[in-house]
């Protein structure tokens, strides 16, 4: 096992307190506790209507979000049909549409889980919700000035991962695979959109202890499987055997790369971030060096966990400190040493949380800006 699988195990049995994981062979219940499970500590939502407001089902990663969000309902003694989906289509407007209709349809009783899709959408959610009587947590996307606590309490929470680090040592990896020279291509997401910020800075920064690697180009490509193909089309185009190694901000780009790749028989090192099983498949294969997994299933569940217990009262946001309001969750870079044991403790079965445990797995305090 890596060092960096081993951090992240470390991490998790110091943080947490009652994280169950269930084995491929089914789920061990003997010492589950009391806190989840159906008729535990909520028996319903208070009254309160649940929602995960995202960008679309066509990615693993936000199915893995949705996931958690319906495991955390089924807490509740609720099916998970009872959490609504608010599906953005990656439109900051339809997002913004969508949480203002739910909440005129529920009078405002409601508990939402947001990306905002773009960073500047996160204040007029944030305030749609506060002014209708709602509680919202959002991932991801905020501008460096909003915090929660400048909106109050309606504003549970903001949860964010480092995309910069992994981002980093997955640069680093790939630019060892290029034998320290050459030129790299970036693949980005969405212009505005924190993680594509933070990913393509990352790749900057490893770039500063390799002086030989040259950045050739780099372009948004959405997050998107088809766009991605397209644009490491042109760039084969355009550089062709220039190009030594691909960094890509997302599995689902990295997918479009390879396709490309493929279409013209041509073989190059390429990493990717988030995780997903069918990146982890091609990290095994050796398809790709590596990806960055950030634990959507957790962070889905406790995005909606923490709207919805400060929705009831069973917390009160401006009681705690800055860190529990504004912070990281955990990420973990896979590589072919590491992706066989990582795929059997979180992808081949699914961990089981105690969402009560709010701060359990966080990361560490963001710094404020």
């Amino acid at each position: 096992m890596s060092n960096f699988i081993k951090t992240y195990v470390q991490q998790e049995k110091i943080n947490r307190r009652n994280l169950l994981l269930a084995t491929a062979a089914g789920l061990t219940t003997a010492a589950m506790p009391r806190a989840f499970g159906p008729g535990a500590a909520m028996a319903d939502s208070g009254g309160w209507a649940l929602a995960w407001s995202y960008r679309d089902r066509a990615s693993a990663y936000w199915n893995a979000i949705v996931s958690g969000g319906e495991a955390y309902t089924e807490s509740l003694g609720l099916k998970k049909e009872d959490m609504t989906n608010l599906i953005n289509e990656g439109s900051s407007e339809k997002s913004l549409a969508d949480i203002k209709a739910f909440l005129a349809k529920n009078s405002g009783k409601a508990a939402i889980a947001c990306d905002a899709n773009d960073s500047p959408n996160a204040r007029p959610v944030a305030e749609a919700v506060r002014d209708a009587g709602g509680y919202i947590s959002t991932i991801w996307n905020k501008t460096d000035d909003l915090h929660p606590w400048d909106i109050g309490d309606n504003y549970v929470a903001h949860i964010s991962w480092s995309g910069e680090k992994p981002s980093a040592e997955a640069a680093k990896i790939l630019f060892e695979a290029m034998g320290g020279e050459g030129g790299v291509v970036h693949l980005g997401g969405i212009p505005a959109n924190i993680p594509a910020i933070e990913r393509f800075n990352g790749l900057k920064t490893a770039m500063k202890d390799y002086p030989k690697i040259e950045l050739l180009d780099s372009q948004p490509a959405d997050w998107d499987t088809t766009k991605a193909a397209a644009l490491m089309s042109s760039y084969l185009t355009k550089y062709g055997d220039k190009i030594k190694g691909v960094h890509c901000a997302n599995d689902n780009m990295a997918y479009g790369v390879l396709q490309a790749l493929k279409a013209e028989g041509i073989s190059l090192p390429v990493t990717a971030f988030d995780g997903n099983p069918e990146a982890v498949d091609m990290v095994l294969k050796g398809d790709l060096l590596a990806t960055v997994f950030t634990n959507p299933h957790w962070g889905g569940g406790i995005a909606l966990a923490l709207a919805h217990q400060a929705a009831i009262g069973k917390f009160k946001p401006s009681d705690e400190p800055k860190e529990h309001r504004e912070f990281y969750g955990p990420s973990i870079l896979v590589t072919k040493a590491d992706a066989e044991n990582f795929k059997k403790t979180y992808l081949d079965s699914t961990p089981k949380y105690d969402w009560t445990d709010k701060w359990g797995l966080s990361a560490g305090q963001i710094q404020y800006k």
